[in-house]
């Protein structure tokens, strides 16, 4: 069942409980790497194995997120700067503890590529708290390996060049 979350800011992302944040490079430039997170929303499952589905809603103020396991999103948008970041707080949820959360993706230049930021900030009862800040590692894990799908995704491999070994 979908409860309403408290509705929270973008300076939710700074102040909550409990933060987690996760790094990685790309080799893709910041406007790929933008477009793919934050405009085609909908190949998100493509590079995020975790989402099943996800669905803009209401002309782009929003999308729908289903992860595997069944646990739903509704989102709102509260920033959406090309190249810079992209950020939601979650409306509604049928995951259980939660009070309130919201997500950024912030993006920088990385050289050629980008230098992607995701923070996940939650609060809720301290037994849901405490289970975030356990799930770390494997949230962790979850976005290293989209961050290097999405990078496959959007660098496809080189063809060798002439007289390179093969």
């Amino acid at each position: 069942m979908a409860r309403r979350l408290r509705p929270v800011e973008l300076d939710f992302t700074a102040s909550a409980p409990v933060r987690l944040a996760f790094t990685a490079t790309l080799a893709a430039p910041p406007p790929a790497v933008y477009r793919s997170v934050a405009v085609e929303v909908g190949s998100l499952p493509a590079w995020f194995t975790a989402v099943t589905s996800a669905v803009p809603t209401g002309d782009g103020a929003g999308r729908t997120v289903r992860l595997r396991g069944g646990i739903t999103f509704e989102e709102t948008i509260l920033a959406s700067e090309p190249e810079v970041r992209y950020a939601y707080r979650v409306d509604t949820t049928n995951a259980p503890g939660v009070t309130a959360m919201a997500e950024e993706w912030a993006l920088s230049p990385a050289g050629k590529g980008t230098r992607l930021r995701w923070t996940m900030a939650v609060d809720g009862a301290a037994p849901f708290r405490f289970a975030v800040l356990l799930a770390r590692p494997g949230l962790g894990l979850s976005f290293r390996d989209a961050a290097r799908r999405l990078d496959r995704r959007l660098t496809p491999a080189r063809p060798p060049s002439p007289g390179s070994a093969r």
